[in-house]
């Protein structure tokens, strides 16, 4: 699908022209958003015309039909009035109408398939343009929380992908990974809050130890 390969170019070189300004996320994401609702509409454009040339293809197919059945019609009213003749060269008219109406058939079915393919195709694009939409104010939030401007640009240079709907998930995976590390620093210094609840417990559990321990030597020299 031609159509499908130019999307990908136009929103990889969207993508390019927006790496230099990536100091504000949410308006790089804005932008890619509107970069390929863009291009959804022109995608749109070229199916409603392939869609076009189905309805004018079977348009072609009853009007072949139609003449076939119009030349069979004469061909009777030529036997009506005894003249074989013009009955015949009218068959001979049907049966052409007939060829041409099957040869038109066979396009328009292929035509057919061809169309729901790209019709399918247009709104499973259509679906994952709406789920990115959803997706990018949660995305900008956490790539305010984990990512630096600096680092978010790297990221979107070193990104070899051919369309925006993957760099939304290449962006996604990149700040899980920056959650994952950022927790993995606090466990290396000690700051993992597992740790330090478990050992808060144990320094509960050690003075308590300590002042039962005073508490009953106390008793034991009071009541000796």
């Amino acid at each position: 699908m031609t159509w499908f390969k130019t999307f990908s170019l136009v929103i990889r070189s969207n993508v390019t022209s927006l790496c230099e300004c990536f100091e504000n996320p949410e308006r790089v994401l804005n932008q890619l958003v509107i970069d390929m609702e863009e291009e959804l509409e022109r995608v749109r454009a070229s199916v409603a015309g392939v869609l076009a040339d189905e309805i004018q293809l079977g348009r072609q197919v009853d009007k072949a039909r139609a003449d076939a059945e119009q030349w069979h019609q004469r061909a009777a009213d030529g036997l009506k009035r005894h003249d074989e003749t013009a009955a015949k060269a009218a068959l001979e008219q049907k049966v052409l109408a007939d060829q041409r109406a099957e040869t038109l058939q066979k396009e328009y079915a292929k035509h057919q398939e061809e169309t729901a393919k790209l019709r399918r195709a247009t709104r499973d694009l259509e679906h994952k343009i709406r789920a990115a939409r959803h997706k990018r104010t949660l995305l900008v939030a956490r790539l305010a929380r984990v990512e630096s401007s600096r680092n978010i640009n790297q990221v979107l240079k070193r990104a070899d992908d051919t369309s925006a709907l993957a760099q939304f998930h290449r962006l996604e995976e990149r700040v899980e990974r920056a959650e994952a590390m950022e927790e993995a620093y606090d466990r290396l210094d000690d700051r993992d809050p597992k740790a330090q609840e478990l050992e808060r417990q144990f320094e509960e559990q050690e003075q308590h130890e300590r002042l039962q321990k005073e508490f009953d030597e106390l008793k034991r020299r009071v009541e000796g």
